[in-house]
């Protein structure tokens, strides 16, 4: 594989190695304004075929690795925030879930050079009449294919679930593995050799600076403090979390006493952003719970909803901005809690939209209404709370969908999780057992 990628590449790799391509590669109709919009549930007539319309995207490139990751996060740049400029940069670190146990890595990815997307041409637009004309074109379009570099190095089995945060100049991830063991690694070089130059084809050795056994058994839930640098917490499949204090040795403190209130596997974790010790959990006994950090670990739930959701609560996500969480469960409802209200054990909206478990959620970082979800019925979608039903509208037979709905994207197969970008305004990322998915949509 060549070091420096370019994202469209369709050529046979290596297990360990990455291969893009970009979303010129799919087959979509140049006249999408002549076909018709498919709902999920829809009835797709014999000899109709679905194609993406890329014009409903500003920017929308795919990326894929010979293992599937199933769990990544967004790395925090230099290169500003609010970026609304073309062409665009994310750095990310994921985890594979690879055949093999002694396949799978860690990988550093930088993808770079993501321009926005090539719509089909204006009818009224006059044709190239020469061939110089048309090779000019092409070039153009090769010099704005994506590319993708990456930095790879082995993880001791499959990684259910990666985090990454800053403490000082470093740049750490923590990676939940099937082992049940939680290593932190330093990936601050990594990332500074992806900055300036190419990636290395070939997966490295390298020792965590951090690992923790005490778990015993796998599990997914973890979570970096955004308002203290450096503290962690982690949940197991055992119902026990962990809160990890910072030393300034560079290692960490874990009470051997964990948060136990939960009577079944701790599924996600999430700190408030505004206040140090408090933070939220959900759980495979279908509740939601809050927890104050500075209590004792047996009295430390201050708040609970014993049946948040008819099955297992999968995922949560604190709001940035309002007091708000979202909560998705296997039921395949999304149900939206504010914590003023919390005690009263009642949702203040409930969105039945996805028909399988809801794999993750995410507010986004700066619009307190909009968050995005992400289900195992191969959906991704956007909502917007702010959006009030139109009462006017008169009956339709069209398949109904909530009027918070704004945007349905589709194309990756059994989607596992998404982040907004925070920096890159209105971009999401999504990792699917299919690939990665980079874009940003007209309505956001």
């Amino acid at each position: 594989m060549e070091e420096h990628e370019s994202m469209e590449q369709d050529e046979e790799m290596d297990e360990d190695d990455v291969k893009s391509e970009s979303s010129e590669e799919d087959e979509a109709d140049e006249n999408v304004e002549d076909g018709k919009v498919y709902l999920p549930g829809g009835k797709i007539e014999e000899g109709e075929e679905l194609v993406c319309d890329e014009t409903a995207y500003v920017m929308y490139h795919q990326a894929q690795t010979g293992s599937p990751c199933l769990s990544f996060d967004v790395i925090r740049d230099d290169l500003g925030n609010n970026i609304t400029e073309y062409p665009q940069t994310a750095f990310l670190v994921a985890g594979t879930q690879a055949d093999r146990a002694l396949a799978n890595n860690i990988i550093v990815m930088k993808m770079y050079n993501l321009h926005k997307t090539v719509k089909a041409k204006d009818e009224d637009e006059p044709l190239e009449d020469d061939e110089s004309e048309a090779e000019e074109s092409d070039t153009e379009d090769e010099e704005k294919q994506p590319q993708l570099d990456c930095i790879l190095f082995k993880h001791a089995g499959g990684v259910n679930r990666i985090r990454t945060t800053a403490i000082g100049k470093q740049q750490v991830a923590a990676s939940w593995g099937g082992n049940g063991i939680v290593n932190v690694w330093n990936i601050t070089d990594a990332w500074h050799q992806l900055s300036v130059s190419k990636g290395d084809k070939e997966a490295k050795t390298q020792q965590p600076m951090f690992s923790f056994k005490g778990h015993q058994i796998e599990g997914f839930a973890m979570d970096w403090s955004p308002t203290t640098p450096g503290m962690m917490l982690t949940g197991d499949c055992k119902k026990n979390i962990f809160l990890w204090k910072p030393q300034q040795d560079g290692t960490w403190h874990i009470d051997q006493r964990p948060y136990t209130a939960h009577t079944d596997s701790v599924e996600d974790i999430q700190w408030s952003p505004n206040e140090p010790s408090v933070f939220a959990t959900c759980s495979v006994d279908k509740s939601i719970r809050v927890w104050d950090a500075r209590a004792a670990p047996n009295k430390a739930c201050m708040l609970s909803v014993s049946d948040a959701h008819s099955s297992d609560v999968n995922v949560i996500s604190w709001n940035r901005n309002e007091p708000f969480i979202v909560s998705g469960g296997d039921d395949g409802i999304l149900n939206i809690w504010d914590l003023r209200q919390f005690q009263n054990s009642k949702a203040v909206a409930t969105f039945k939209h996805h028909t399988a478990p809801i794999t993750s959620v995410e507010w986004h970082p700066t619009d307190g209404t909009v968050f995005a979800a992400s289900g195992s019925d191969d959906q991704l979608t956007l909502w917007d709370l702010s959006v009030e039903k139109d009462t006017e509208a008169g009956p339709s037979d069209k398949i109904e969908v909530p009027p918070q709905l704004l945007f349905i994207h589709q194309g990756q197969s059994d989607i596992k999780e998404l982040h907004w970008h925070p920096q890159l305004t209105g971009v999401v990322l999504s990792t699917a057992n299919s690939g990665f998915n980079i874009f940003k949509t007209i309505s956001v």
